[in-house]
């Protein structure tokens, strides 16, 4: 045991000293990394902590946000025409798309992580909201986006109605409540982490449109049907949504990537609608096919918008020629 010490010592002894003061440089830059890899791991947590709080603060502040709406009462036609034009209106402005065609639900797009965009069952079937509501809660989530308790409705396109004329509305209302009862169970929309995030950071702001509009604006008491660039203006707030709020198209916000990119509708002539005639328009429309040939993306409600009278699409036109050119994606 001596022996082994003494060898031990003799070994150590002999060691150079530049050699022994590396390994203690060595040994104290080792535990320097640790430290300081230690209080980066810290750090990141604190932000990513931060982050998240903010994330869920500004997210349900947002969500439990309450709105007071004052319309003066809808009285509602109960003529065939006025039901004829509910159910137009219905079918073009996209209603029959988010809720189905029969207004029995439908989920339009599950992404656990970022949400489900889901329109609910209006009919007063089993399953379905219509016998809750009143012609003011109709009003309400049609042209404000708003609950019957004055919260903000998820990934309600409320830009695109928050324009209808007060005549338009009663007579889309009066169609809704009077289609047949539709038994069915739609899981309601909801918002994951993903789509607080990218709301909380503004990436997403068609999860609560009901805060980009003036819920205190006046609405017109009808609007009258003519083939000008006035009437396309209030018709073409239904495009809002998907080609945005200066129609130049591109990524719709809130969707995923795959999704296809919105067309651009201004008079952009390498990227829009620049080289087109009012012919090749209202083909495109009637047909699902460009003047080239080539078919639109199924995405696009082509066929419910092929339903648009002559005078609709002619004053869609009209107005779009208005819009000042953009490249496509500058939404």
């Amino acid at each position: 045991m001596s022996s082994t010490r003494d060898r031990r010592r003799h070994w150590t002894s002999a060691r150079p000293p530049a050699y022994t003061m590396a390994l203690r440089a060595g040994s104290a830059e080792g535990h320097v990394m640790k430290r300081w890899l230690l209080r980066a791991l810290v750090a990141l947590l604190v932000v990513i902590v931060a982050l998240a709080g903010f994330v869920w603060i500004r997210s349900a502040a947002a969500l439990g946000q309450r709105y007071a709406i004052d319309e003066p009462p809808l009285a509602l036609p109960t003529d065939a025409a006025s039901l004829a034009q509910g159910e137009h209106i219905a079918t073009t402005r996209g209603c029959r798309i988010c809720h189905g065609p029969d207004l029995g639900g439908h989920v339009e797009v599950d992404v656990p992580a970022i949400g489900r965009l889901a329109g609910p069952n209006l009919t007063r079937g089993r399953g379905g909201i219509g016998a809750t509501l009143g012609v003011a809660d109709w009003e309400r989530a049609i042209r404000h986006g708003v609950a019957p308790d004055g919260r903000p409705l998820l990934f309600m396109p409320i830009r695109d109605f928050a324009n209808l004329s007060d005549a338009d509305t009663a007579a889309l209302i009066a169609w809704a409540r009077q289609v047949p009862p539709v038994d069915r169970d739609v899981p309601p929309a909801r918002v994951g982490p993903a789509g607080r995030a990218l709301f909380a950071f503004g990436r997403m702001p068609n999860l609560l449109e009901a805060r980009l509009i003036d819920q205190h604006a006046p609405h017109a008491a009808a609007v009258a049907a003519e083939p000008t660039a006035a009437y396309g203006r209030y018709l073409a707030s239904a495009c809002i949504g998907c080609h945005g709020e200066h129609f130049s198209g591109g990524a719709i916000p809130g969707l995923p990537p795959s999704f296809p990119k919105a067309a651009n509708l201004t008079p952009d002539p390498a990227t829009g609608l620049g080289r087109w005639s009012e012919a090749d328009f209202a083909r495109t429309l009637r047909t699902g096919k460009r003047p080239d040939g080539t078919a639109l993306d199924p995405f696009m409600p082509w066929r419910n918008l092929s339903r648009m009278s002559d005078t609709e699409l002619a004053a869609l036109w009209a107005y779009l020629r208005t819009l000042p050119p953009r490249p496509r994606g500058h939404r």
